[in-house]
């Protein structure tokens, strides 16, 4: 049964880790590379489904290569495709990911897609409305009349705001869980008074009100609290995608009825254990491996260096 539906296009990730980006002309060290999935509401998905909850897509892919990665990189993942839209015309996503070992920082230099645009004729009510969870990452047409569906099914609506949108802002009634980054805290907020500006948002619509500040962690309120989780200390390698699978794990622990702040510790520690590794999704942990990390501090790279070992060379066994 699909507990969890997202509304997102899926993109194709190549990503590059380096000693250092060089400088024109210059020349660095290629430390490793990946072929994977990205994108926000896909790559939270993934993360479900790499902690056992079955999910479904809603978005568009080209009928090309790429589009054909992302949609079998769901289906090892437990995402159901079937609402997914093939554009024969089209052209999927597509973004080179630059990780630097001197600095921890990622660059991006991104293709963008040539896609038909879903529409609000291309959502099916009783599809957005059959889980206990609707994940949305825009407030477009259709995504915003998807998310008036889940409202009126008593479905959760999650919210992943990355970057400041005034329509994001319009549209908190329709959104529960509201997680956003600190680069939209930064583009709203011109202080640090954390607790009384996530209760700004709250009072807007939304139940819970979560910020993440990447290495500094996350904070929030959900009810009458206000809470403060700190990051986990991993030597990171790649922070692509550490928020999409944060806002993943946070919807597992919503799932599992756990309380608020021990939900954004354990969305901590996926995140964190995924940055240890190249890539939005390789790095992603199953449930006993974050459980071994949150009881020991250790991480079991058993299975996760298997799934680094097949994206790297994946595309160069596809048909």
């Amino acid at each position: 049964m699909i507990e969890v539906v997202g509304i997102g296009n899926p993109i194709m990730d190549f990503l590059i880790h380096t000693n250092k980006i060089p400088v024109t002309n210059g020349v660095s060290r290629l430390m490793d590379y990946s072929w994977q999935g990205g994108g926000k509401v896909p790559s939270a998905l993934v993360a479900l489904g790499r902690l056992g909850v079955k999910t479904g897509i809603i978005g568009v892919v080209g009928d090309d290569a790429f589009g054909r990665f992302c949609i079998e990189d769901f289906k090892r993942h437990n995402v159901d495709t079937s609402r997914i839209i093939v554009d024969p015309n089209g052209q999927t996503s597509f973004c080179i990911c630059l990780s630097e070992e001197e600095t921890q920082g990622r660059s991006f230099m991104g293709r963008g897609s040539k896609l038909r645009q879903l529409t609000v004729d291309d959502i099916d009510k009783g599809y957005v409305t059959q889980g206990k969870f609707l994940h949305l990452s825009d407030m477009g047409e259709p995504a915003r009349q998807a998310a008036l569906w889940a409202r009126e099914k008593g479905v959760t609506v999650v919210f992943d705001a990355d970057f400041y949108q005034e329509d994001i802002e319009k549209n908190y009634a329709a959104i529960d869980v509201f997680i956003a980054s600190e680069f939209y805290y930064n583009a709203v907020f011109k202080d640090d008074n954390y607790e009384n500006n996530c209760r700004a948002v709250q009072e807007q619509g939304p139940e819970i009100v979560v910020f993440t500040f990447g290495e500094r962690g996350s904070l929030g309120v959900y009810g009458n609290k206000y809470f403060e989780v700190p990051a986990f200390s991993v030597k990171v390698m790649d922070t692509t995608g550490a928020g999409d699978v944060y806002h993943g794990a946070f919807i597992y622990g919503l799932l599992q009825g756990w309380d608020v702040e021990y939900t954004a510790r354990f969305s901590s520690a996926v995140s964190a254990i995924k940055c240890t590794r190249v890539g939005g999704r390789a790095g992603i942990p199953d449930l006993p491996t974050v459980e071994k990390f949150l009881k020991d501090g250790t991480i079991d790279y058993t299975e996760i260096d298997r799934r680094v070992d097949f994206y790297r060379e994946y595309m160069f066994n596809m048909k």
